[in-house]
């Protein structure tokens, strides 16, 4: 189906629904990226008051990792909606404000924001900004740039891909 006929399709979601749709697919997506990333650390060792710490170790970093996924899927789907409805144009520019916010808000603010509220150590905000800003800038272009070339990953380039030959074979191939 042509890109631009996926259109006309999505506009039978509402706002809220696809909002709910990104979450998922982040938690879905999150979680299973956790459960990777989980195997290639090491297993902790075995201690009498722990049962199990390598399964306690991949849960909980599967829903770290699920939970994150899901609020940046949230974020962006939602932002993207809103500025879509505020603007009332379908365009670019409402997945880059998207990616920016979902990528400064989640992303730049994730790593030790609580220590620096906690110690209110002002180089641990300022480098928390940065990387906010880091963070929301690289999800931006990069949302602007699938965007901008068609909203989709993929080239279409009119050929056809069978996971089969259509070419006859002759007895002494087969």
């Amino acid at each position: 189906m042509d890109p631009s006929e996926m259109r006309y399709l999505e506009d039978d979601d509402t706002p809220m629904m696809k909002t709910i749709k990104g979450a998922t697919m982040g938690l879905v997506s999150g979680t299973i990226w956790g459960t990777i990333v989980a195997t290639w650390h090491d297993v902790p060792r075995v201690e009498k008051s722990v049962a199990l710490p390598g399964l306690i170790r991949t849960i909980k970093m599967m829903g770290n990792h699920g939970v994150t996924f899901a609020a940046i899927g949230g974020v962006y789907i939602g932002v993207e909606q809103l500025v879509q409805h505020y603007r009332m144009k379908r365009d670019f520019i409402n997945g880059a404000v998207g990616g920016f916010v979902a990528g400064s808000t989640i992303l730049g603010f994730k790593d030790g924001m609580e220590d620096s509220v906690r110690e209110m150590d002002m180089r641990l905000i300022g480098r928390n900004i940065k990387n906010a800003i880091a963070a929301g800038a690289a999800l931006a272009v990069t949302s602007a740039i699938i965007d901008a070339g068609g909203q989709t990953t993929r080239m279409d380039t009119g050929k056809e891909y069978y996971p089969y030959t259509t070419k006859k074979r002759s007895a002494v191939e087969g």
